[in-house]
């Protein structure tokens, strides 16, 4: 078959001028990075031009709190990932998605609204 294909890889040590930490690659690949702070990850996810979700492993609530409240993305999980439900939307920030699926946010996009005004005689028979 014709196409680019990548076999399930591990790009360790990428810095932040690489082409792998600028675009999205959509295959089973993922990058590591190395940070010495909290702000600094939030930072460069931030950077980033795309925000469909973000994931975080920790027992700390403070770090769970400016995380989840400074990352930009679509969806935030902790201790957790792809956990995802009908109820809830899902769609990212920036340039990740087309507006949000599922919950009440994906069935507006679905509705336009509509106002009608009709005058009418004011006699009541």
């Amino acid at each position: 078959t014709k196409g680019y294909f990548v076999e399930p890889t591990v790009f360790s040590s990428v810095k932040d001028h690489m082409r792998i930490a600028k675009e999205e690659i959509f295959g089973p690949v993922q990058s590591i990075f190395k940070f010495e702070t909290l702000t600094e990850v939030i930072d460069r996810a931030n950077d980033k031009p795309y925000g469909l979700a973000a994931g975080l492993l920790t027992s700390d609530f403070n770090t769970m709190n400016k995380f989840s409240s400074c990352i930009r993305a679509g969806t935030v999980w902790v201790n957790c990932y792809n956990v995802i439900s009908a109820l809830t939307p899902f769609g990212g920030f920036k340039q990740s998605g087309f507006g949000r699926e599922l919950g009440e946010e994906g069935i507006k996009n679905y509705l336009e609204c509509k106002t009608i005004t009709i005058a009418t005689s004011s006699k009541c028979s």
